[in-house]
């Protein structure tokens, strides 16, 4: 047995084809309907074109990402009882469609957050970089957020002054643009890349969670695993909830996906086996406090899908994605801990046994310089990463399992 090894592909506008994804071996796609918006019902004919399309290379659809919450859900706002009725149905014409995987995140605006998107490694390759002082002369001096500073330490704000002022028109448009627009807008992102003024857009929106505490955004979620979750157990679905990123506050906003606290919340609050996580070793490998070998040990079983990524963290909280073997996770305990859970489930007599994994994220190397690619999304820093990982996992099953 082995991890599923699954590649996240944008649809047919992404460079990457499927005829490319099936030379190297990858067996499962992770993909969505892309050309659709958020809240939008995915009708069994609009998932079958993309099923086809997958199986006719030779691939499955294997998971889900991701289905989209809308903020109306988030927020618990008017429209958001049309909007979980919407989820559902898309859930329920998924699983007729034999997909049986969603991921999806309860991240308020931003999916995820870099300050930079070519962060020079030593040997020439370029990653993507969280630089703490520059998001937090972001979120006090670009965008202004209101009471910002009061989020910071008087040193910070004084470093982030120093930093903002410091910096170039040219170089804070790029800040602006990386955070705003150009993480967010090709993964169903609220800011378009033709949006005038990102920072008003963006002000809008975090304004509307003024009122929407940790605890009240927990509550939110409680209601919307307690609406769908049925509904996922019905259509053979596993949900998996993808972690903050990075997993801690940002920008004033809520954050309840971060570590193990959290994970023991999400299991309390619906204690179905289909409410699950998407393990993101990426993402939560910046947060320093988390041991991400306890956290397979201890909630192991509804683990449905996994990112394996490294980082490597600095003690002010900056971090860059360093590849997927070397970083500051000992990668080697983290897919040992999956294998062993992955037997654990054939000893057990489960089904799901697949437990897909997609190499997350890659670092630029070689030919991607010359390709364009969504930012952290490379063809050749994604395949080294793949390879890597499945020859870890070769090795760790051969080591310890094979009988």
């Amino acid at each position: 047995m082995a991890l599923e090894k699954t590649w996240r592909w944008f649809g047919p506008k992404d460079a990457i084809t499927l005829a490319d994804l099936q030379q190297i071996g990858i067996e499962g796609i992770v993909t969505a309907l892309h050309h659709l918006q958020p809240g939008e019902v995915w009708t069994v004919e609009e998932i079958q074109k993309t099923r086809d399309n997958i199986e006719a290379h030779g691939m499955r659809w294997s998971v889900v990402e991701s289905l989209p919450v809308s903020e109306g859900i988030k927020m618990n706002n008017a429209q958001r009882d049309q909007l979980v009725e919407n989820y559902k149905q898309s859930l329920r014409n998924l699983g007729a469609c034999g997909i049986d995987t969603v991921c999806y995140n309860f991240m308020p605006v931003l999916d995820w957050a870099r300050t930079k998107l070519n962060y020079k490694m030593p040997n020439g390759s370029e990653s993507l970089y969280f630089d703490f002082l520059d998001f937090a002369a972001f979120d006090i001096y670009m965008l202004e957020r209101p009471n910002a500073a009061a989020d910071y330490s008087d040193e910070m704000i004084q470093k982030a002054k120093a930093r903002y002022e410091s910096l170039s028109q040219a170089q804070i448009d790029e800040v602006v643009y990386n955070i705003t627009i150009a993480t967010q807008s090709f993964v169903n992102g609220v800011v378009g890349e033709d949006e005038k003024d990102p920072k008003a857009v963006f002000r809008a929106l975090l304004a509307q969670y003024g009122e929407i505490d940790r605890e009240q955004l927990r509550a939110n979620l409680k209601a919307f695993l307690d609406d769908i979750v049925p509904v996922a157990e019905e259509a053979g679905i596993n949900l998996c909830i993808h972690p903050d990123d990075p997993p801690y506050a940002v920008l004033g906003l809520p954050r309840i996906m971060c570590n193990a606290d959290d994970y023991k919340w999400l299991t309390e609050a619906n204690t179905s086996i289909n409410n699950g996580f998407t393990f993101c070793v990426g993402s939560l490998s910046a947060g320093p406090s988390n041991n991400l070998v306890d956290m397979i040990n201890q909630y192991g079983e509804r683990i449905h899908f996994i990112h394996l990524r490294n980082t490597q963290r600095d003690e002010f909280g900056n971090f860059y994605e360093s590849g997927h073997l070397k970083g500051s996770v000992d990668m080697f305990e983290v897919v040992k801990a999956l294998l062993t859970e992955q037997h654990k489930r054939m000893e057990s007599g489960r089904t799901d046994l697949r437990m897909p994994f997609r190499p997350d994220h890659g670092v630029r190397i070689a030919d991607d310089f010359r390709q364009k690619h969504n930012p952290g999304y490379p063809l050749l820093g994604r395949l080294r990463g793949l390879a890597e990982m499945d020859g870890l996992a070769a090795g760790i099953e051969r080591a310890f399992f094979k009988k």
